[in-house]
């Protein structure tokens, strides 16, 4: 139970896992964004603070830039004497500012001379600042060193009674950031308790949508081991995602085909077996016969021998044959390729099989369209076209006819070959290329055929990277048609079949 459970958790922390990776996705994609919008509201927060106490800051060293101008602060003349009491009344102004927000104010004169400083430092000395220089030009500067934890601004000093507006002054400001980091580290603490608990409501949901999503392939999975330990034999169905249903479907297909394969193997064993058991019954019974007659005629003998050396043939037959489709399903096996006359080798073979057609009285008929050469293995091709042309004339009529067809186009050629016998049920069209199988067997053995000469035939067409396909009427004739490639190329992908 512990090595499950242990197997189960490598199994989720593996990212070969889909639980695994969707967990991660919307843990991922939950996580992100609540990072970034506690940052991104503490970001904005801190900026608009800034912004906010800069321009409160300067609204109020406005005012008493116009009190200083208003009183004559800068005036040191005896008709334009600023009373005692309007000063300290302006320097009560500026020590409340410098004590509000924890900061220092310096009145700076055109000479760069320090008039007035809050701290009490600097009154009397001469300062040079790139920003009370640019203040002076008409530019107003602010700067935020959050490092350091002050804000320090420009603010000028104009008079605004005269047609130029001249630049008396310039106030130098510096405030503490105190305050605002502060409120910043309250809201921050909350944006972290809201963080935290996305977090985990995240977190939960991961867990509970990479289950929910998964499921269907779970089920999916148990079907088909339900399958596999045998505990059920019709097709599955696990009603679920489209992905999942592809699957479904796919598997089905599979096991639909591996059943027909099971089948087909069970028959073939069956038909072997009974294939090479009957040739066997039939020279026990006939020796049996022998033995059991001591005084038998010498023409008994020979005729029963004849039958015994018939039924031999004919098993060693069936043995050739197997012989060569296991050949053929060796996958490693090499084509003796050659650029063959395909014209001329078509002709080879209908002069071989034309005496066997004139016992039949079977009219055999070669039309070629053009000149074909291709590059093939002649053994195999010769194979091919005589089985398919051998056919034609053995399950034909009396007096019937074989049409045989050689064309070809700038990739591949065509053989054809058609007969007017009886045709082949639709039922059977199917199955006539798998082994042993006989659509009359009756009439098969009757001619001696094996049924494993049209399976030979498709194993030598897909070699060649070839197709083989059959039309049938029946009642009126069968036509076979082979399209292999001109030029054969190893590594190339085989046609689709049909």
């Amino acid at each position: 139970m512990v090595a499950k459970i242990f197997g189960e958790l490598r199994a989720f922390l593996s990212l070969r896992n889909l639980q695994t990776r969707i967990f991660l996705v919307v843990l991922v994609a939950g996580f992100v964004p609540s990072v970034i919008m506690r940052y991104g509201i503490l970001g904005n927060y801190e900026e608009r603070s800034v912004q906010q106490r800069i321009s409160t800051v300067q609204n109020q060293l406005m005012i008493v830039g116009n009190h200083l101008i208003s009183n004559n602060y800068f005036n040191t003349k005896p008709e334009g004497y600023t009373s005692s009491v309007s000063r300290d009344v302006i320097d009560a102004e500026l020590e409340m500012i410098s004590n509000l927000y924890e900061g220092r104010v310096m009145i700076i004169d055109s000479g760069l001379k320090v008039l007035k400083d809050t701290y009490g430092l600097s009154e009397g000395k001469t300062i040079i600042s790139e920003e009370v220089i640019k203040c002076f030009q008409g530019q107003v500067t602010s700067n935020y060193d959050r490092e350091h934890g002050y804000i320090e601004m420009t603010t000028l000093i104009t008079d605004a009674s005269s047609d130029t507006g001249e630049i008396i002054a310039v106030m130098l400001t510096s405030i503490s950031n105190e305050s605002i980091m502060t409120n910043m580290e309250v809201l921050g603490r909350k944006a972290l308790i809201l963080e935290s608990l996305m977090i985990v409501i995240i977190t939960a949901m991961a867990i509970v949508l990479s289950v929910v999503m998964t499921r269907p392939f779970s089920r999916v999975s148990q079907a088909i081991s339900e399958v596999k330990a045998g505990y059920r034999e019709e097709s599955i169905s696990v009603p679920g995602y489209a992905e999942t249903d592809h699957i479904v479907e796919a598997f089905n297909q599979l096991l639909k085909r591996m059943r027909a394969l099971d089948n087909s193997r069970q028959e073939f064993v069956e038909n072997v077996s009974h294939e090479l058991k009957t040739p066997m019954a039939a020279i026990k019974v006939l020796a049996d016969s022998l033995l059991a007659q001591r005084d038998a005629p010498a023409e008994l003998y020979r005729e029963f021998l004849e039958d015994i050396a018939s039924e031999i043939d004919r098993e060693n037959q069936i043995i050739t044959d197997l012989l060569a489709l296991v050949k053929m399903d060796k996958k490693a096996q090499e084509l003796n390729i050659a650029s063959l006359d395909m014209n001329d080798l078509v002709e080879l073979i209908l002069k071989r099989l034309r005496p066997i057609a004139r016992k039949k009285d079977v009219e055999v008929v070669f039309e070629s369209m053009r000149s074909v050469v291709a590059e093939v293995d002649e053994v195999k091709m010769t194979l091919i076209m005589t089985n398919l042309v051998e056919n034609a004339i053995k399950y034909n009529k009396e007096h019937g006819r074989v049409r045989v067809e050689l064309d070809a186009d700038h990739q591949y050629f065509i053989f054809r070959v058609s007969d007017s016998g009886l045709g082949i049920p639709e039922d059977a069209l199917a199955h006539i290329f798998e082994r042993f199988y006989r659509v009359d067997k009756s009439h098969s053995r009757e001619i001696g055929g094996t049924g494993l000469g049209l399976a030979i035939t498709k194993s030598s067409v897909l070699m060649h990277r070839g197709s083989i396909t059959v039309s049938s009427i029946e009642g009126e004739g069968t036509s076979f048609t082979v399209k292999i490639p001109l030029t054969y190329t190893a590594g190339s992908a085989a046609l689709e079949k049909g």
